[in-house]
């Protein structure tokens, strides 16, 4: 098992314990998408994130602290739908489902 899949594993398990069951792998084994617009990949021994056109970085190794910034930051994305949201919505799954985040 690679690196980046060990530590997106532990990822997925501390998300999970913190409430949000809807993030998978996207297949390639360093990414995890927990919510439209809001990717986590594991790369050179740091967790990084991308909500919409926003870059952000982990500052820790640790796949607990990492769960913890996420989730709360999608929790607030969820209650307070950002603009570029709709957008990427409506490009990544069409326009029958823009209403459901």
């Amino acid at each position: 098992m690679s690196e980046a899949r060990a530590a997106t594993e532990k990822l997925q398990v501390e998300l999970h314990g913190l409430g949000v069951t809807s993030a998978y792998d996207v297949g390639d084994d360093a990414t995890i998408s927990v919510w439209i617009g809001l990717v986590v990949r594991y790369r050179d021994g740091f967790y990084r994130w991308q909500e919409g056109p926003v870059k952000r970085r982990h500052l820790g190794t640790d796949p607990v602290g990492c769960a913890m910034r996420v989730a709360r930051r999608y929790k607030e994305l969820q209650a307070d739908v950002p603009l570029w949201w709709d957008d990427l919505a409506r490009e990544l799954r069409g326009r029958p489902v823009q209403d459901y985040p």
